[in-house]
């Protein structure tokens, strides 16, 4: 958590408004595996809300917990009904008893692998529900998927290791500690010109670790290639839900 709060601290203002939100079925999901919608709710690596004002749908107590005291200050702002704790979550204590249901959004990664679905674990109350969710961006056109992946590696040939399908899935099934882990996918078209497109990119990690004089070359071969398409692109943005159950 400390990487991801040196990195998306710096654009969090950039971030709540480039990143695209969840579909709204996400709550449906959620609210249909637990049962009822749950009494209360805390959303681990909240970031600014990008998530938040999806879940808070669920009507639940909702408390988000977010290391970056930048990205925290926006999330506040937004969403002033919402407890925000900055803290990490490995350092976070939950409230007597536990919560009904924890979240996280694009954010399992940051966490730490040996101990996130001991504490997510720790934190549900009997019966509880983790739901874990998240984006995957890819091109409804697959010249356009090519032509992007040859602009970045025109500019820094450093290859992006994406993580596999389902490695959320197989990481809280392989705890253990949970049953009923089911996954649901959902998949969205999402048109970008060619501004918002490289204002996305701007919030991404691999761009945030860049040192300025390369991104600012990134930037460019984006923007030459994207406007070679005639100035936009249409993401297929697919997000992953996971659900899994503390046994009762």
């Amino acid at each position: 958590m400390v990487i991801m709060s040196q990195l998306f601290g710096e654009v969090a203002d950039d971030y709540h408004e480039a990143r695209p939100g969840y579909p709204v079925e996400l709550v449906a999901a959620i609210r249909g595996y637990h049962g009822d919608p749950p009494a209360t709710l805390v959303e681990v690596g909240a970031g600014t809300g990008l998530a938040t004002r999806t879940l808070l749908d669920l009507g639940a107590r909702t408390t988000c917990v977010e290391p970056d005291r930048r990205m925290a200050a926006v999330l506040a702002s937004r969403f002033p009904e919402v407890e925000v704790v900055v803290a990490a979550f490995e350092e976070w204590t939950p409230p007597p008893g536990g919560v009904a249901a924890l979240a996280c959004a694009m954010a399992w990664h940051w966490l730490d692998p040996a101990t996130r679905n001991r504490r997510a674990y720790d934190a549900l109350t009997p019966g509880g529900t983790l739901a874990v969710f998240g984006h995957r961006y890819d091109y409804v056109d697959p010249a356009h998927a090519a032509g992007l992946r040859a602009a970045f590696e025109s500019v820094d040939p450093r290859p992006t290791v994406d993580r596999p399908d389902g490695w959320v899935h197989d990481d809280v099934l392989g705890s253990g500690l949970f049953t009923d882990v089911r996954s649901r996918l959902f998949r969205r078209a999402v048109p970008l010109d060619t501004a918002a497109y490289l204002r996305l990119v701007a919030t991404f990690s691999p761009q945030l670790k860049r040192p300025p004089e390369l991104r600012e070359r990134v930037r460019d071969a984006l923007r030459a290639t994207i406007d070679g398409f005639g100035g936009g692109v249409v993401l297929d943005l697919r997000t992953t839900l996971v659900l899994a159950r503390h046994p009762a």
